[in-house]
């Protein structure tokens, strides 16, 4: 059995992709996740490990064509959990940096 933490967090992956750089993402993500309480370990220039109470949260960040960064989180949570809406609304909060502008409004 593996036990190696890139894949115990695989419970629930979200992703998203954006044309800040990957700096920008993981800068965003340490000015973010720690809000949460949750502490914050490099897991080098491109990907972070983040954990405490709500549990743990795995980003990283990578080029992928052209002008994007594909922004991949995985937790250890099952289900909607408390963590896996931050996620999301950091996901939100990436979209917001990379176009000001557009504001968010109920489609019907």
């Amino acid at each position: 059995m593996h036990h190696d933490r890139w894949v115990v967090a695989e419970t629930m992956k979200h992703f998203f992709r954006t044309q800040l750089t990957p700096a920008q993402v993981i800068g965003a993500a340490d000015e973010f996740f720690p809000t949460l309480q949750l502490s914050a370990k490099s897991a080098g220039d491109r990907a972070r490990e983040f954990s405490g109470e709500l549990g743990l949260l795995l980003l990283s960040a990578r080029p992928e064509g052209g002008h994007n960064t594909f922004v991949e989180a995985s937790t250890d949570q099952i289900g909607e959990s408390r963590l896996d809406r931050n996620v999301k609304r950091f996901f939100v909060k990436l979209h917001r940096m990379s176009d000001p502008r557009h504001e968010l409004e109920a489609a019907y």
